[in-house]
């Protein structure tokens, strides 16, 4: 995105490049990661940065509202109301495709909404991956950063241990899924405890007695005060799971997020959202008759996660089938044109979608945005399924020279 500095990438690339780079990530976490790297950062010019950063904001912002958070409840399904909902969530993603604006310029398309935790973690050390390979490269020496709200390295870190601690010692919070190892997130898993401290574990090393959750940490019994919420609740009702709790048992701990976020702040959300910046969605339940033209619109479930169930090419027959009692979980929405803006050596083009994160730590009125990720495609959509026998495409930074300074 920045030419001078995809020139010198470009000009530096080599398959060995992008083998130290993932080598020495996997080696640090001591990890082999399951999901594709992309072979080059994300070079972010200021202009762009700042058009993202600021539409994220305003939309946070607006789905911030007393007014919007009390519409969403009814996305919340009876069985999954978890009690004790804090006033906000401690994360959030705003995802925006990398499209060419009317005045054609490089602008962002809200994608989606997400009140769930994305690889904080992870990032920070994917960054120094990649900061330690540009190193050798003349004109690539970095400093390089990711981070947004004049946040650097250690006040990232600083602000993610805090937000995620909440004053608890690392011992009495755990970070929780259904199977981390098996997860395709471990990666994060292993890198938030390298950070923080906090372990990820599952179900089946939970300890319950009355409304209070224990589990054993070097032989000793340790009560778990806080729960960093990995859990997504599609998995875990496809893969049938009883967990040590219900979810509406008012158990003696708090959340990292609250799980109800995961329903209020979501694709649910898009349709009251009145920015520019997002696409006009709206539940198939409030649409009177189909567009004549659907080849404008995507039809995207509420609830999947990675983009499960999504058509990009959505026919009648795809809205006749529906269920009428299940419209309700289904948006239309106009369809984004991502701009394949980022060049390749060989000169083909490559799209981009930029993950803004925000979080909010205890003494935090609202999320603030701290840093992102990016994923590359060359397919019809972002997912691994759409991308196969592609390179340069995967999970990838949006970097910047840190001399640029943060926005």
């Amino acid at each position: 995105m920045n030419p001078e500095l995809r020139r010198l990438y470009n000009a530096a690339y080599t398959p060995e490049l992008y083998r130290n780079y993932v080598g020495r990530l996997e080696g640090w976490l001591d990890v082999k990661i399951p999901f594709r790297i992309a072979e080059t950062p994300f070079f972010i010019p200021y202009a762009l940065r700042k058009k993202l950063a600021t539409a994220a904001r305003e939309i946070v912002a607006q789905i911030s509202d007393p007014a919007v958070i009390a519409a969403m409840k009814s996305a919340i399904p009876p069985a999954l109301d978890v009690p004790r909902v804090d006033a906000l969530s401690n994360c959030l993603q705003v995802d925006f495709a990398i499209v060419r604006g009317e005045d054609g310029e490089l602008t962002g398309k809200v994608v989606e909404l997400q009140g769930f935790p994305s690889l904080y973690a992870l990032m920070v050390l994917q960054t120094e991956a990649m900061s330690e390979e540009l190193q050798k490269h003349p004109g690539l020496e970095g400093p390089w950063s990711l981070y947004y709200s004049g946040h650097n390295r250690s006040s990232f870190v600083a602000r993610f241990k805090e937000a995620l601690l909440a004053g608890n010692h690392p011992d009495e919070v755990v970070l929780l899924d259904l199977d981390p190892r098996a997860q395709k997130t471990y990666a994060d898993f292993v890198a938030t405890e390298q950070l923080t401290g906090v372990q990820a574990i599952g179900p089946d090393q939970i300890e319950r007695e009355g409304m209070r959750l224990f589990r054993q940490k070097d032989g000793k019994r340790v009560p778990i005060k806080r729960i960093y919420n990995r859990v997504v609740f599609d998995e875990l009702e496809n893969k049938a799971i009883e967990l040590p709790f219900d979810y509406r048992d008012d158990l003696d701990v708090t959340w990292f997020p609250h799980p109800n976020w995961y329903w209020l702040w979501s694709k649910y959300t898009l349709p009251h959202v009145n920015h520019s910046a997002v696409p006009k969605a709206t539940y198939v339940s409030d649409l009177a008759e189909w567009p004549s033209d659907l080849s404008r619109y995507v039809l995207k479930p509420l609830f999947s996660f990675a983009g499960s169930g999504v058509k990009v090419d959505p026919t009648r027959e795809d809205l006749d089938a529906i269920p009428e009692n299940e419209r309700g979980g289904w948006i239309l929405q106009e369809k984004i044109v991502y701009e394949p803006a980022l060049k390749m050596p060989s000169g083909d083009g490559v799209k981009a979608e930029v993950r803004m994160m925000f979080l909010r730590g205890p003494d935090q009125a609202v999320p603030e945005l701290v840093l992102n990720l990016v994923r590359l495609s060359r397919g019809k959509m972002l997912g691994v399924d759409h991308n196969k026998d592609f390179d340069w495409v995967g999970g990838s930074i949006g970097i910047w020279p840190e001399s640029e300074g943060s926005v």
